[in-house]
């Protein structure tokens, strides 16, 4: 009797389903651990960073210890593949053993499989093994025998080789095509959703929509009417280009270090880092290649100029890194960075600035970011968060922060009037007297906008805001006549 008792144990145990092992970058999660747990130490230690190359001296495994270590990454917040995790989760159901086999260090690893709470077994780097490739197979192998392979790349040739059943997780349409050469796969998951062309993507991380914003350079040249000047417009277009290339160089940072605060918003959470649908790595290698092309196409504007670009982007780092977290200061400091568009505009077109439309520029643009932080705060009120994320204000901050707004705002009004009224207007527009139409436009208009963000419709940046909305697009028409009439 106990010897067909051990004989029916053993059939039970031979016939148990394989052990499913799954690779976690790329495969489980649709992005580079790795890469992420980097991005969140550059934002929290970047000083730490200067250690990286004796880490990395070391070995691959023990670069990957050290940096998982130190960057504490959320893994809550990474952008899992959800069909995969959900075909795991009845593989589970089904009696499955499953497996979080990652070339990630084990402390991500270990959280991951925490998180998700599917995985009975974890095999992971530890410091001292890089565990991809042929490591991980031989790891595989030796703890669990038989077992079949998710994977997703090329480093991961030779797990499948070992592997009973091979399995693709494929995020374009060409990986499958060359692995699908050597591996015969079982099964293949795809895309959720099919991606949008790599050239939209990468337009739409480079935020092309805003290089809108540095189109505030050509106001000193035209106010000072010499928009038709061949010479100074030709210079002042290549001093725009180079500001667009290193903000948009700026924008792809911003997004980087913001992967796990977007992935929580309700719109940046599509953006193409945070969704996932272009490479952080590929992100990281654009970032300073745009820079160099900036500076080299500043540089040959002028030095002066190139030197306004290189305060502009020392500013936005800080905002990057450290000021954006700071309440007041975040939106004073966006205030500068526009104000800046326009002294670089100035000093690539060799135009003397005036101080009126400094001062003018200061409150208008002080206005419109806050404008910016109460539309965010607003739209965190609606989902039933006390705090805005990674910003440092309250819900309860609303109410001064609308009032310091509108202040502002109409403040740049002020500025306007006092201009009007001063001999230098008088100058340059022979019937200064029409611009009073200025003043009831400007109140209009700034009103507008408060109004709309009050409601909770202000969606956009409010100068791409105003470049969509018909009204402030008729405002700027009339305010186009209003200086016409003032310069005839």
């Amino acid at each position: 009797m106990t010897a067909i008792r051990q004989r029916a144990a053993a059939e039970a145990v031979s016939v148990q389903p394989r052990a499913l092992a799954v690779d976690l970058d790329g495969t489980l999660c649709r992005s580079d651990t790795l890469v992420e747990a980097l991005l969140t130490l550059v934002k929290r230690r970047p000083l730490a960073l200067l250690s990286a190359p004796l880490w990395l001296v070391r070995g691959k495994a023990h670069f990957k210890a050290e940096v998982a270590r130190r960057a504490d990454l959320n893994v809550e917040t990474l952008p899992f593949n959800s069909d995969l995790v959900s075909w795991l989760r009845e593989e589970q159901a089904a009696g499955r053993r499953l497996v979080l086999a990652t070339g990630a260090d084990s402390r991500i690893a270990d959280a991951v499989a925490a998180h998700l709470g599917i995985f009975d077994a974890v095999v992971a780097s530890d410091g001292a093994t890089n565990m991809t490739g042929s490591r991980k197979a031989e790891a595989l192998t030796a703890r669990f025998g038989d077992f079949d392979y998710v994977g997703d790349g090329r480093v991961d040739v030779p797990v499948w080789e070992e592997a009973k059943a091979a399995m693709l997780s494929a995020s374009l349409p060409d990986i499958e095509r060359v692995l699908s050469r050597q591996i015969a796969f079982t099964r293949v998951f795809r895309a959720e959703t099919p991606r949008a062309p790599r050239l939209k993507l990468w337009l739409k991380a480079l935020r092309v929509h805003q290089w809108v914003k540095n189109t505030l350079m050509f106001v000193p040249l035209v106010l000072a009417h010499q928009m038709f000047d061949a010479g100074k417009l030709g210079t002042l277009v290549a001093g725009f280009m180079a500001f667009n290339i290193c903000a948009s160089s700026v924008y792809l940072l911003n997004d980087l270090l913001d992967l796990a605060a977007d992935r929580k918003h309700p719109r940046k959470r599509s953006r193409p880092f945070a969704a996932a649908d272009l490479p952080l790595a590929q992100g990281l290698a654009v970032i300073p290649l745009l820079l160099a092309a900036s500076f080299a196409l500043a540089a040959a504007t002028s030095l002066p100029f190139a030197a306004v670009l290189a305060g502009y982007y020392a500013l936005t780092l800080a905002y990057s890194f450290d000021l954006k977290r700071r309440p007041l200061l975040d939106v004073f400091t966006l205030a500068s960075l526009y104000t800046l568009r326009i002294i670089a505009g100035g000093i690539a077109a060799s135009v003397v600035l005036s101080p009126w439309l400094l001062g003018f520029s200061v409150f208008i643009f002080l206005s419109l970011g806050v404008v910016k932080r109460v539309a965010e705060i607003g739209a965190s009120r609606g989902q039933g968060t006390a705090v805005l994320n990674g910003r440092g204000y309250r819900i309860d901050d609303l109410p001064i922060l609308e009032i310091l707004g509108v202040a502002a705002g109409y403040a740049s009004v002020v500025v306007l009037a006092l201009y009007i009224s001063a001999p230098a207007s008088q100058v340059l527009y022979p019937h200064h007297q029409f611009l009073w139409l200025f003043a009831p436009l400007m109140l209009y208009w700034i009103s507008r906008v408060w109004l709309i963000t009050h409601r909770g419709e202000m969606h956009d940046d409010p100068i791409v805001f105003a470049l969509k909305d018909p009204v402030s697009r008729a405002i700027a028409v009339i305010a186009a006549i209003v200086i016409l009439l003032a310069t005839v």
